[in-house]
């Protein structure tokens, strides 16, 4: 999932809203498709800001702007030649919404994003900052996932295409995950009101690699990506 979180909050929808497209073809957007864009959106706007205060305060790396760079123009060369749009209709999401989904996706928001955000603002005023270089990068990238995530929900782009976004970033964000947990174990306690944080930052740095690889490796690639592949394949056949 992504921080959207996973089959993306965009390919998550109640059964019920699965069940009302705009039967006209010159207005294919229903309005709960409508209110799905605007919600997308108002995230975009929000994971921007995320964006553009962690560069003001130099904690992106070149490196993660190259990364962001390359996957949005290879996000474009996949939607016109591996991944083509089949339909004019915005393709409806892959998992039906449900409790299940809806704890998973709000621990997600929880473990990756708002407690890294005050680890990494709490690490600013204690001066830790190798906390705070190993524990932005992560954040960064989920923040950049969540945009291009509402960048592919249009009519644009493939499921596919969309799909593929999540993969990317939850891949690519393991690998500083691992980072992370290696800087937090080796750190060294300073002062005794430094160890209540270390023991906090390895706690979630270990959350967020498990939480991450079981995205990952136990829900995206044995059980997301089959099911969209099977749908956009199933099109063209049709």
């Amino acid at each position: 999932m992504s921080g959207n979180m996973g089959p993306t909050r965009s390919n998550i929808v109640l059964p019920s809203e699965e069940q009302h497209h705009d039967p006209n073809p010159i207005n294919p957007l229903s309005s709960q498709d409508h209110h799905r864009l605007r919600l997308i959106r108002f995230r975009q706007l929000n994971t921007l800001a995320v964006l553009a205060l962690f560069s003001a305060t130099g904690m992106i790396a070149i490196e993660e702007y190259a990364f962001i760079i390359f996957s949005v123009f290879y996000i474009y060369f996949l939607s016109k030649v591996a991944f083509p749009t089949l339909t004019l209709r915005l393709e409806p999401p892959v998992f039906s919404r449900n409790r299940f989904l809806a704890i998973y996706v709000w621990i997600s928001t929880l473990i990756s994003l708002f407690l890294p955000i005050i680890y990494i603002f709490q690490g600013i005023y204690e001066g830790d900052k190798e906390g705070i270089k190993a524990a932005a990068p992560p954040v960064v990238l989920l923040a950049a996932q969540i945009f291009l995530e509402g960048m592919t929900f249009s009519r644009r782009f493939a499921l596919p295409v969309r799909a593929l976004v999540p993969v990317f970033y939850n891949t690519k964000r393991l690998f500083m995950i691992v980072e992370w947990l290696k800087i937090e174990i080796g750190k060294v306690e300073k002062e005794n009101r430094w160890e209540l944080r270390l023991q906090f930052g390895r706690g979630l740095a270990v959350a967020n690699l498990i939480y991450w690889s079981f995205n990952l490796f136990g829900l995206l690639l044995p059980f997301y990506l089959p099911r969209v592949f099977k749908r956009y394949y199933s099109m063209v056949k049709g």
